[in-house]
């Protein structure tokens, strides 16, 4: 799979290539926006890593371009800036995820897989979709665990379709409240542990000890089938 990095600072884009490459993919990288804009229009790429804060062009700039362009590979946003108005601004311009500076880089390789994972997805999450022993029943709005039948919110329909799409990786709290909640009103993460505890309550037979919807301790969450 071919992977373009877009980052003006060196030591960054060479760490990142030497870390991509060990896992086996082919690495293309841009020291600008505009050659990292001129790669993107012009070459197949599967994934594309996008600084923000560039010279020439910055991030923001670049994704908008690309998308307008034709460019649909999944556009995963690297920056300093980890302010709820910057996120907005990535997602808006077309990035598909975000992941703030400093960060480790087996969590950037975690989001990379969990990317091209979703975007390989050859067929749509199947409606009834079993977890254990219920039925998420998303046209319906309904969890079905024996002779009963819980109701969801769209939250919670979010949520798991969320947790669907990683394939037992982990989900971060913040990821819950960018790709869920949105912005326009920005909650506490304790919000998701809470929604979390309700979901159990329906999903699992023994809440206290959940088999399916674990907890990643100081990180989030993740759907074992």
């Amino acid at each position: 799979m071919r992977i373009l990095i877009v980052e003006d600072e060196a030591p960054m884009r060479l760490a990142l290539e030497q870390s991509l490459r060990s896992e086996g993919f082919h690495v293309v990288s841009a020291a600008d926006g505009e050659a990292g804009l001129e790669r993107g229009c012009s070459e197949p790429f599967d994934l594309i890593l996008l600084d923000v804060m560039m010279p020439k062009l910055d991030g923001y700039s670049v994704c908008r371009a690309l998308r307008q362009h034709g460019c649909n590979a999944p556009v995963l946003m690297l920056t300093a800036k980890g302010l709820v108005d910057d996120r907005v601004n990535g997602l808006n311009s077309g990035a598909d995820d975000y992941l703030t500076k400093p960060f480790s880089l087996k969590e950037l390789l975690a989001r990379v897989h969990a990317l091209l994972r979703r975007f390989q997805r050859s067929e749509p999450i199947t409606d009834p979709y079993p977890i254990g022993d219920a039925e998420i029943h998303f046209s319906k709005r309904e969890l079905r665990r024996g002779a009963k039948t819980h109701e969801l919110s769209e939250k919670e329909i979010g949520m798991l379709k969320l947790l669907i799409e990683a394939d037992g990786e982990p989900v971060s709290r913040e990821r819950f409240l960018d790709r869920v909640w949105g912005y326009e009103a920005f909650p506490s993460t304790r919000t998701i542990d809470n929604f979390v505890l309700a979901l159990r309550k329906k999903l699992e037979n023994d809440p206290a000890q959940p088999k399916h919807l674990l907890t990643v301790r100081a990180y989030g969450y993740r759907l074992a089938r």
